[in-house]
């Protein structure tokens, strides 16, 4: 039989990679944070080494911060497949079709080059009121 290992010795078997992000990410970062944490019970998650913001449990936003060697710094967002196609179309260099859910609909918005931050915020907010609970999307009514 295995002994069990402690909690400490699972920490330091385990190491949680740390990320040393610039100032320019971490000014992005907080300033989505600002957006996505003012949205009735959002809160904050780290998942995949990046912030995520989430309702209820599920995910209405994730931070990209050139992850596995992507080119930007960058939120992904969910949407429809009709909504992505036409921001894409009407600005390739601001929009792109995220890897792993670009398929169902989400878009994904560059941020590391000088976006409009009001159309930013009203991305999130579409977003949240894709995932989150009937009663809490109506708030930002």
């Amino acid at each position: 039989m295995r002994a069990k290992r402690s909690p400490a010795k699972k920490a330091a078997a385990s190491p949680k990679l740390v990320r040393e992000r610039s100032a320019s990410s971490r000014r992005i970062i907080e300033r989505l944070r600002k957006i996505c944490l003012a949205l009735p019970e959002a809160t904050e998650k780290e998942a995949w080494s990046e912030p995520t913001w989430r309702v209820k449990g599920k995910m209405f936003a994730q931070m990209d911060d050139y992850h596995h060697g992507s080119s930007h710094c960058a939120v992904w967002l969910p949407s429809t497949i009709e909504a992505q196609e036409a921001l894409i179309a009407a600005d390739p260099k601001r929009f792109f079709r995220p890897a792993y859910v670009g398929h169902k609909g989400w878009i994904g918005v560059v941020l590391d080059t000088g976006p409009d931050w009001e159309v930013v915020a009203e991305l999130v907010r579409d977003a949240y009121r894709r995932i989150a609970p009937a009663k809490l999307a109506a708030l930002l009514e």
